[in-house]
């Protein structure tokens, strides 16, 4: 008799953790080198390690860029964790199962193909070029499930496919796409508006895909894909499931890991 109300306190706990978040993340990102109070919960990340001249060379003679390359402990440390967003979200158990159920589809438009390909493999910049890291969290009461990766990439192929981003909610605002386990799909394609602040550039999309296979009911996924660049570095950040998949949550998670990424740079800049 108690497990609804205790689930209501809970969700309500999380909106005002999340509205927490985004209010806090639009007014740092002015004041990026003052020192600040953060929302409960949210720490801030470690001394980044300084990267041994080696692995700064080899790195950087691969992307090609100016400055150091962040090694493997500093990309770790710049990524967001369950303690960033509350119960009920926890470590994951391992990879979503509609992942290959439903996004592992196709289309007759190429870049409505494309984005499928995007949405399955998490890269909308390619494979990235040197260190990576990445963080995949459940919400265990929606059974949604979010991931954020960070690498790098040429400057060119950041922005490049970014503005391809950026026209997918005209190009491929709706169309139908083809499983092999889950039937044909309806697929409709929006703009997910991001804080101004989160990171140098940003594209950002909500993708809905209703349907099923011929025996079964019909079920919506809903996919948020946010893709950010942070001085030379990018975040990928993935929420999605066919429970409720909160818009906000997707805001203030690419917020707050884009001024994490810029933090860590920053302290790792210091160090060189």
């Amino acid at each position: 008799m108690t497990r609804a109300p205790a689930r209501a306190r809970t969700l309500v706990a999380s909106a005002l953790s999340v509205t927490v978040l985004l209010i806090t993340a639009a007014c740092v990102a002015y004041e990026r080198d003052v020192p600040r109070a953060l929302p409960q919960g949210v720490t801030e990340p470690p001394a980044a390690p300084s990267p041994s001249p080696s692995a700064t060379a080899s790195s950087s003679a691969v992307t090609g860029r100016s400055t150091p390359v962040l090694n493997d402990e500093q990309l770790k440390a710049a990524l967001i964790t369950e303690a960033d967003l509350g119960p009920p979200w926890a470590a994951a158990q391992g990879p979503a199962l509609w992942r290959d159920g439903t996004l592992k589809a196709t289309a007759d438009d190429g870049d409505c193909w494309r984005l499928l390909e995007v949405l399955y493999t998490e890269e909308p910049f390619g494979v990235p070029a040197g260190p990576r890291a990445s963080v995949t969290l459940d919400d265990t009461a929606e059974g949604t499930q979010l991931r954020e990766q960070i690498g790098a990439h040429g400057p060119e192929d950041v922005e490049r496919a970014l503005e391809w981003l950026r026209t997918l909610p005209e190009t491929c605002a709706r169309f139908r796409a083809k499983t092999a386990r889950s039937g044909t799909q309806d697929v409709e394609v929006t703009e997910l508006p991001l804080p101004d602040t989160a990171g140098d550039a940003r594209a950002a999309l909500r993708v809905t895909l209703t349907g099923g296979a011929p025996d079964t009911a019909p079920a919506r996924l809903t996919v948020d894909l946010a893709a950010v660049r942070v001085g030379e570095d990018t975040i990928v950040l993935t929420n999605g499931g066919f429970g409720e998949v909160r818009a906000e949550v997707t805001q203030a998670m690419t917020q707050l890991g884009a001024d994490r990424l810029a933090e860590v740079a920053r302290q790792g800049r210091l160090r060189v």
